[in-house]
């Protein structure tokens, strides 16, 4: 029997590409009969991100959305493993515990060993990766630039990964290094204007894997990461329901952040 497909993938016409790494749910079942029942509610997902950004298709947006629990593999994790933030807790590329640092699996030896890590990375992890860096280079060969925007969420408060709560809109660009400094002051100026919300740049998320590793100005790629806290358009526990009136407040200021992206990978590139 096979399972659902690693990713569902929609081409758009314009050069903007939205990622969705963290969107996805699906746990197949031999994995899913390992995990504790906390785990099986796959809380630490950014619920709900199709939804949210459904204005993205009408635009002419090319989305990349995962289909499989970062429980399976975090797809904003490098092959390798390496920690994005030495230093700080941080989850890994077959993660063993959820954001509150409980056990992901129900007994020690059910965690992936080296193996296990090797299959999930061949199966889940590198499908999609091999369909965003092939959409990213059509985007780029045709336009000549592209941006290229990862889409995330995370409850507000979480005491593991920062202390407090999380500003609202929380762009990230590699601390400069995967977008221009002049677009990300423009994202940063609109994300500050959003209505009953708080923003910063290269504040706590810097921006991940994706961010970092397909981020290349000097080569017509800028990468922006957007991590939304979750209460700002959906319930943050349990059932962990989509706010219409909530999102609906936050979407117009996502659609300026997008389109503002859009139209600055349209223009010229500057000498």
């Amino acid at each position: 029997m096979t399972d659902i497909a690693p990713f569902h993938f929609h081409q758009g016409s314009l050069p903007l590409l939205v990622s969705m790494p963290h969107a996805g749910t699906h746990v197949p079942a031999d994995i899913a009969a390992l995990l504790t029942d906390e785990a099986s509610q796959v809380p630490d997902t950014d619920w709900h991100m199709p939804e949210l950004y459904a204005f993205a298709k009408a635009m002419g947006a090319s989305i990349l959305a995962a289909t499989h629990s970062r429980y399976v593999v975090d797809l904003n994790r490098s092959p390798d493993g390496a920690s994005l933030y030495p230093g700080q807790s941080v989850t890994g590329l077959c993660p063993v515990d959820t954001f509150d640092d409980t056990p992901l699996y129900q007994r020690a030896e059910d965690q992936p060993d080296d193996a296990e890590v090797a299959r999930r990375r061949s199966t889940y992890w590198a499908p999609y990766h091999a369909q965003l860096r092939a959409e990213l280079d059509r985007l780029r060969a045709e336009h000549g630039r592209v941006l290229l925007w990862d889409a995330h969420s995370i409850r507000s408060v979480l005491p593991r990964f920062f202390d407090g709560k999380l500003p609202d809109l929380n762009l990230g660009t590699a601390d400069g290094a995967s977008c221009a400094p002049e677009l990300a002051q423009q994202l940063l100026a609109i994300a500050e204007q959003a209505p009953g919300a708080t923003a910063v740049l290269n504040g706590r998320f810097k921006g991940g894997y994706i961010t970092r590793h397909y981020g290349q100005p000097e080569q017509g790629v800028h990468a922006v990461q957007l991590e939304l806290t979750q209460c700002s358009y959906m319930q943050e526990a349990l059932p962990f329901a989509y706010l219409p009136e909530r999102a609906g407040a936050l979407q117009p200021t996502l659609q300026q952040l997008l389109q503002t992206a859009l139209t600055w990978v349209q223009q010229p590139a500057q000498p």
